[in-house]
Order: structure tokens, then sequence, then C-alpha cells
């Protein structure tokens, strides 16, 4: 695959509080688009844990090795919004996503990238799983509830 095109090959990371407040992302290219941090894989066997904690870095400021990151052992296979095609490679119109959770004892400050990013939000859980249009981000978000940790005592 040409350098050129950006590898079908991503993934998304939700991170959110243990009172289950979720970072929200508005991206700077579409905005009114609100979304968890995700990010394509680099090269082709570039450990989808690295690229989770490069997007995190790159996207927040977040060091996710203060933090812990779960790999929750989902994929999402999603057609390619039409008007971001011309990245991939022609002909490739699909995604295929790897889900990765981050969770913080609370919230903490966020250093977004102009470039990425207009704002953010801390959101509740459903607020943010409803401020999203991506299909697979709002599931990954919804599935918060049931991949907390239980907190002791």
């Amino acid at each position: 695959m040409s350098p050129n095109f950006k590898i079908p090959r991503s993934v998304l990371v939700v991170i959110y509080t243990t009172e289950l407040l979720v970072l929200m992302l508005e991206r700077a290219g579409w905005p009114g688009f609100w979304q968890s941090v995700t990010g394509s894989i680099d090269y082709e066997d570039e450990p989808l844990r690295e690229t989770a904690a490069r997007e995190v870095r790159e996207e927040t400021g977040i060091d996710v090795l203060q933090f812990r990151l779960e790999d929750w052992d989902v994929e999402n296979n999603f057609e390619i919004f039409k008007r971001h095609r011309s990245r991939y490679a022609p002909g490739v119109t699909h995604n295929l996503e790897h889900v990765f959770g981050l969770e913080l004892p609370a919230v903490v400050p966020v250093r977004l990238d102009p470039a990425e990013h207009l704002r953010y939000k801390w959101l509740p859980w459903k607020n943010a799983a409803e401020r999203t249009p991506s299909w697979t981000n709002r599931d990954a978000i919804l599935l918060l509830p049931q991949r907390q940790r239980p907190r002791p005592g």
C-alpha cells in the first residue's frame, strides 16, 4: 500500500472517568462532529495498543502509561464516510476499527491539537453516546457501565 494512503485499520479509544464522564472531541475538519479519540495505524504491523497510546497522546496530551488502557476485544467494520475516502487507496470503502477504553480516576486537563480538534467536553456517558454521529463510537460508549471496574468498598 502506498505511504500516501491511510491504512484502513484504526483504533477507537473511549476515555472516561470512574464517574462515567466521557471525553468527547469536536473535529476541526468537521465542526459539529463529536467523537472519542480515533486514529489509523501508521504502518501494517504497528501494534494496536501502540496506535491507541500514540493517538491519545497526540489528540489529548494524556499519557496512557499513567492510567489503565484496556483492550475491549471489540472490532467494528464500517463504511468510510465518502468525504474521507480520498485518503485511502482507490477502491477502499471500509475500515476495521479496534476498541480500547482508558479509565481515569477523574477529569484531567486536555491539550488539543488545533489542527485536529476545535474543543472538547466531558459528558455523562448517555449524553456522550447521543452526541456522536458515529455508530461505532456510540455503541462503545454504551458498553461503559458493563466495562467499568467495580470500585472498592
